[in-house]
């Protein structure tokens, strides 16, 4: 059936929702939507016939329409590519349980590199870059095990210590630069690189049960590690910017009272010990990780307004640098299995609290797929994977997680700003947060984008009111629901100046273009 989609078809008698859009009240610049290719990106990139690894490639970097218009991906504008510490070599021995989340190391025992590995990793990476994804970043769990003190990919003692071996800081320093230097070589340069991941976490496992690659790392050892970079960085006069400190909560940005919590003040407070606002290759910039805070609309809002005062306070940006539905706020209260549209709109709500709240100026999701099924509890992943028993073929299907991730992701690029908005029923962020939340983003001239999230089981019509719009001006409309095939579907166009028709349960996209 052709797009066909009446102004009003849903909701004619819902009065609107107006919200009034000025570009001149600007909030953040935008830097990038992303996702992460761990851990299965080595599988699929290195085996998978190429019709199927070319279609999950284009799914997640396209930014072309189809022939009627529909998105043919989600046009992401950054890939977080893993650095490997070299337990895949180590086999069983590595102690990490599930071979898939062995990751293979290029430093060899003798010090030298071998660069003929992550091929599957590395292939994604060069599809990213030929699809024209604007930022690459590298990040790295745990040192390569030569420096680990235990040998090992993760912690066997819990005292929260990092597992790297005190004499070899600059030697770990040196090791991420060589690898961001082999890529720089290859037309792959990164524009960031992580050192440290979830410091918080002890990553203590016994030997053979252990489930990933991982390292704490307390403030102070993340401050001379992150020094260390910042020099060898400059000597290699590499492009790559450091990005720290991958906090595992937000709360651990500005709270807590651990070794490695209040990491705003600690790193960005010019009376601190830890001090690393002076380095050259490190932005006034933290990452965190929306994991774990998104139990119950008011304490989301509340975590998400701490961030939004102390970085602010810091004169810092922020980052939401990982999230998937680890804990299970997403089932909101009940015990039943989430649909895949329930999943991916409590997702586009976590985004939206974490762009309009938390001030974030990218936002990354873990994972771009894993192991699944797209239809309920889809919680982990974009594109849900259901691979052969030694993850050389599989099958695979996008889910509404894909999508509600696109409504950003697609259309919101590099260098716009979030503008601030004014709500005609006045609601709160936590009020909005079961009813109607609407964003907005532009650049300095031309394409506005504003993004509509309905949770409510009914339509709802919403009424813009855009200062200074040219008479005439009209929007292209994407719409994602529980439908099948309602995927970023695009609707005609319509005029600014008539209410917009908003799905029950529903994600919409306008693009308005003056």
């Amino acid at each position: 059936m052709a797009n066909t989609l009446p102004v009003l078809s849903w909701a004619q008698n819902q009065k609107p929702l107006v919200i009034t859009v000025n570009r001149k009240k600007q909030a953040q610049t935008m830097d990038n939507f992303g996702a992460a290719g761990c851990w299965y990106a080595e599988g699929i990139g290195k085996h998978w016939p190429t019709a199927k690894k070319e279609k999950i490639a284009e799914l997640l970097f396209s930014q072309k329409l189809d022939a009627q218009g529909n998105p043919r991906g989600i046009g992401l504008s950054a890939w977080r590519f893993n650095i490997g510490g070299g337990t895949a070599e180590q086999g069983d021995k590595s102690g990490i349980i599930d071979v898939n989340r062995r990751v293979e190391g290029f430093l060899q025992d003798d010090g030298t590199y071998n660069w003929n590995k992550q091929i599957g990793y590395t292939w994604f990476l060069q599809k990213a870059k030929s699809y024209g994804v604007e930022k690459l970043i590298a990040f790295s769990n745990t040192p390569p095990v030569q420096y680990t003190q235990n040998g090992l990919g993760f912690k066997t003692v819990k005292d929260f210590k990092a597992n790297l071996k005190p004499d070899k800081y600059e030697a770990y320093a040196d090791f991420l630069t060589e690898v961001l230097l082999h890529y720089q070589k290859q037309g792959l340069g990164f524009d960031y690189i992580s050192p440290v991941n979830e410091p918080q976490w002890d990553w203590m496992g016994k030997v053979g049960e252990a489930k990933q690659e991982g390292s704490p790392w307390r403030n102070f050892e993340i401050s001379r590690v992150v020094k260390a970079l910042d020099v060898a960085l400059q000597q290699k006069s590499l492009i790559s910017q450091i990005i720290l400190p991958e906090a595992a909560k937000l709360t651990f940005l500005y709270g807590d009272t651990t070794q490695t919590s209040q990491q705003v003040q600690a790193f960005f407070k010019k009376n601190s010990s830890d001090y690393l606002g002076n380095l050259n290759h490190l932005p006034k910039l933290v990452v965190g990780h929306s994991y774990f805070t998104d139990e119950g609309d008011q304490a989301t809002v509340a975590i998400r307004q701490q961030v939004a005062d102390t970085t602010q306070k810091y004169g810092v940006q922020f980052w939401q640098s990982e999230y998937s539905m680890l804990a299970d706020g997403f089932r909101e209260g009940t015990k039943a299995r989430r649909s895949a549209m329930d999943c991916g709109l409590f997702l586009a709500k976590m985004i939206h609290q974490d762009l309009t709240v938390a001030n974030a100026s990218a936002w990354q999701f873990w994972n771009g797929f894993e192991p699944g099924k797209p239809d309920f509890d889809t919680r982990y992943y974009l594109i849900a994977l259901q691979p052969n028993a030694n993850h050389t073929n599989g099958g695979f299907q996008p889910t509404k997680n894909l999508w509600a991730l696109g409504h950003y992701s697609l259309f919101i690029r590099p260098g716009m700003h979030r503008l601030l908005l004014n709500r005609q029923d006045h609601l709160s962020a936590v009020e909005a947060a079961q009813k109607v939340m609407v964003s907005a983003y532009a650049h300095a001239a031309g394409k506005l984008v504003v993004v509509a999230i309905n949770y409510e089981t009914q339509a709802q019509n919403l009424q813009l009111d855009v200062k200074n719009l040219k008479k005439g001006t009209t929007y292209k409309r994407y719409v994602t629901t529980a439908t099948p095939d309602e995927n970023l579907k695009a609707y005609p166009m319509g005029k600014v100046t008539q209410p917009v028709a908003l799905p029950p349960r529903s994600i919409t996209t306008l693009v308005i273009n003056e």
